[in-house]
């Protein structure tokens, strides 16, 4: 199963230049790095990234994931998995560009 974050295009540098990371500002707060299912991103983004820019998506096998990927209660009680270590770039399956258009962004065909 694909799972998807979304990194601004500085996070996604980060990821790809040290090979790991932490996350993004909330990640660090919450102790884990966020991630969404494919039904749960375009909320993810309308909520927490309204109108930014330059973001990307990233496609990540949740069996690379192992024991540290937790499907734990969040928005309205639905399942979201939470990765409980540091995302590598090993984990990542794929990254595309998720442009702003008109306001909303634009999630590549069956993304979301």
């Amino acid at each position: 199963m694909i799972v998807y974050k979304i990194f601004r295009a500085s996070e996604w540098a980060a990821l790809r230049r040290e090979g790991t990371s932490a996350g993004a500002p909330v990640d660090l707060a919450d102790g884990y790095v966020h991630l969404s299912t494919p039904e749960q991103a375009a909320e993810t983004a309308a909520r927490h990234f309204a109108n930014e820019t330059e973001l990307f998506l990233l496609g990540i096998e949740t069996e690379r994931l192992g024991e540290d990927l937790k499907w734990e209660p969040s928005r309205g009680g639905a399942l979201f998995p939470h990765l409980y270590r540091e995302l590598r770039l090993s984990d990542v399956a794929w990254a595309q560009p998720l442009p702003l258009v008109d306001g909303v962004h634009r999630f590549p065909a069956g993304a979301a």
